[in-house]
């Protein structure tokens, strides 16, 4: 089995590592990562220059673009044949709730959805980045239960983990994303020269979290496990909009 492992932190992201050595005992891994921090790139293709790929040391490459870049050129060229799943992560950071929609590392997951490839996005729900090593056990079990035959298509899933000790993980959930309602995320200022400048990220957030949800489990200690689906259709609201009369 050919894994394809890639992120959004960069080629040399500790989480990536320890995805990769969780990944070695289920088949051939090739890493093929940003050369960079791309976060919150989100789906972004690079399409207005051309993109260079570095082979590393063998088994791992670096793009100069994208998470959904790397996952593309991996496909179409890299690798040599295609692989028969894409990991993505770890994410040195939480991707729940409508981060899903921001993250460069669930993007890259969602390119292998589209290229019909199965995938997993994993990410790790605290800034302590440094104790993402110590979930290697809890991986190297986890990953070869959630890659299993008869993996939906056009489905990835988003896992998130508890920041916590892994020792003290009460279990798997799941889960269903929660919302987040963010608050004062742009700051206004001048640079040296006097021209005005906006910077955005920081701020608050609160979360609506309740009993299923992502935000929720990860907040009770346990790995949350969330279905995505390519299919951003409303369904429950076809009749109605098309009672409007738009079609007339």
């Amino acid at each position: 089995m050919l894994i394809l492992c890639t992120n959004d932190d960069g080629y040399l992201a500790g989480g990536l590592a320890v995805l990769a050595e969780a990944a070695a005992g289920l088949g051939t891994v090739h890493v093929v990562a940003p050369d960079r921090e791309q976060s919150a790139t989100s789906h972004s293709l690079t399409m207005h220059h051309p993109l260079r790929a570095k082979l590393v040391r063998p088994g791992v490459h670096h793009v100069d673009g994208t998470p959904t870049d790397c996952v593309a050129l991996a496909v179409g060229a890299l690798l040599g044949a295609r692989p028969d799943w894409v990991l993505s992560g770890i994410n040195h950071g939480s991707n729940m709730g409508e981060d899903v929609l921001y993250s460069g590392t669930v993007a890259g997951a969602m390119e292998a959805c589209i290229l019909g490839i199965p995938a997993v996005a994993v990410s790790y729900a605290g800034r302590d980045a440094d104790r993402i090593p110590s979930y290697l056990p809890l991986l190297s079990k986890l990953l070869p239960r959630l890659m299993r035959a008869g993996f939906p298509a056009e489905t990835l899933l988003n896992v998130n983990l508890p920041p916590i000790d892994p020792a003290a993980v009460k279990g798997v959930r799941v889960t269903r994303l929660a919302r987040r309602v963010f608050t004062d995320t742009l700051t206004r200022g001048k640079d040296p020269f006097g021209r005005e400048y906006f910077w955005i990220g920081g701020g608050t957030a609160e979360w609506s979290a309740p009993e299923g949800t992502d935000a929720h489990a990860v907040q009770a200690g346990y790995v949350s496990v969330t279905p995505l689906h390519l299919d951003l259709t409303n369904h429950a609201l076809l009749a109605d909009v098309e009672a409007w009369g738009l079609e007339g």
